[in-house]
């Protein structure tokens, strides 16, 4: 196959030299793990003491990571990706916000972005965390299977109620939603509420869309176990593969509980789960809808090479391959010009309340050297490929 993921002027087409020298220098920043550890404890400092350096923030790594701060602001970038194929899907990254006025408005935020994306083409999901709706310890303790107290059962109660009322808008406006995985000792009730949400909602089509993180070694097993309920029951499966996000968090808690790591045993087994999830997934698309989360270029390859194989259109809305928006520009805009669908998460929000957000992408792209490698080459890459125009 014919590798694309090297063509940097398409990769980079929409960044201007400006924006590629940021990008540049931000990259080269995160690869220093030390210069973000200082650099996230000073960011923590100056926000805590209302400095203003939201300014400095908003032109740095805000700009380069995010949307906007409301839907609205986000549109001039989702319009540009649009042109040159590439759809977005509007992530409200507010995090850490655990009280009942905080979840309905992460609600009202899902639903008005559902009637957004409804106007337009360029927005095919919506997207959500459970613990955007709900607090984690809820989910936890729910699916421990230990009894709520009555006020704990009010308020999961109210937890289901979003749920369904962001899911029942979505399917009134064929709007697909994906609703994100978290650590896996509260995704077992997650998984519960969003399986109930596909039974209501996924009987035409999978619209609700729940999130495999595959560096767990029982998600394949889970995987196939919902496919025989699907089929038992009658309803279509989406799921959102990931490799995922909590690798350090999920040994460190497995370790001081006792207990065996959910997490697969290297980067190689990681690799060989998120794929065969691929396949599986692939080999039974009548009744799935596939949203391939990756930066990982011969996953992306492989997705391409067995959709040629088993004769599915590029453009098969059963089929999205996404990436987060600053990253992997060289496969989300080179897929997109070869006619494959494809979605970048946008995250917006307050700069100040989406820094949780914006720290945790920099620790992570520090703990994944090979991407930021990646990602400075291909952007030197087309530095020089301009400089030589």
């Amino acid at each position: 196959m014919e590798k694309i993921f090297n063509n940097t002027e398409v990769a980079f087409a929409l960044k201007s030299k400006n924006e590629l020298d940021r990008a540049y220098w931000l990259f080269k920043m995160i690869q220093n793990p030390t210069l973000v550890k200082v650099g996230t404890s000073l960011t923590h400092f100056a926000l805590k003491l209302h400095l203003p350096v939201t300014g400095l923030i908003r032109s740095t790594v805000f700009d380069h990571f995010c949307g906007g701060t409301t839907e609205r602001d986000c549109l001039p970038v989702v319009d540009k990706m649009f042109e040159k194929g590439v759809s977005s899907v509007l992530d409200y990254s507010v995090e850490g916000k655990e009280d009942e006025e905080h979840f309905d408005d992460a609600m009202e935020m899902t639903l008005r972005i559902i009637d957004f994306a409804k106007e337009r083409k360029a927005l095919p999901y919506a997207v959500f965390k459970p613990t955007g709706f709900g607090r984690f310890e809820l989910y936890d303790k729910k699916g421990a299977g230990i009894a709520f107290t009555e006020a704990e059962q009010n308020e999961w109660d109210r937890v289901v109620a979003r749920f369904d009322k962001v899911c029942k808008k979505a399917y009134e406006n064929d709007i697909e939603v994906l609703v994100d995985a978290e650590e896996s000792w509260m995704q077992d009730a997650a998984d519960d509420l969003v399986t109930s949400m596909m039974q209501r909602y996924n009987k035409e089509k999978a619209l609700i869309f729940n999130t495999l993180q595959m560096y767990r070694h029982d998600r394949m097993a889970y995987l196939k176990k919902l496919h025989a309920q699907a089929k038992l029951e009658g309803f279509f499966i989406g799921q959102k593969l990931v490799r995922g996000a909590y690798m350090e968090k999920e040994n460190e808690r497995a370790a001081q509980n006792g207990y065996p790591s959910p997490i697969c045993s290297s980067k190689a087994a990681t690799d060989e789960n998120y794929n065969a999830a691929v396949t599986y997934m692939l080999a039974n698309i009548d009744m799935m809808g596939v949203f391939a989360g990756t930066h990982n270029e011969d996953s992306s390859y492989m997705l391409m090479r067995m959709m040629k194989e088993n004769g599915i259109e590029k453009g098969d809305s059963r089929i999205y391959f996404g990436q987060l928006y600053g990253m992997s520009d060289n496969i989300s805009f080179n897929l997109g010009e070869q006619g494959y669908n494809v979605a970048k998460y946008l995250p917006f929000g307050p700069v100040r309340e989406v820094m949780p957000y914006l720290i945790r992408r920099a620790q992570e792209n520090t703990s994944v050297a090979g991407q930021t490698s990646r990602e400075l080459n291909l952007i030197s890459a087309e530095r020089e490929r301009r400089s030589q125009k």
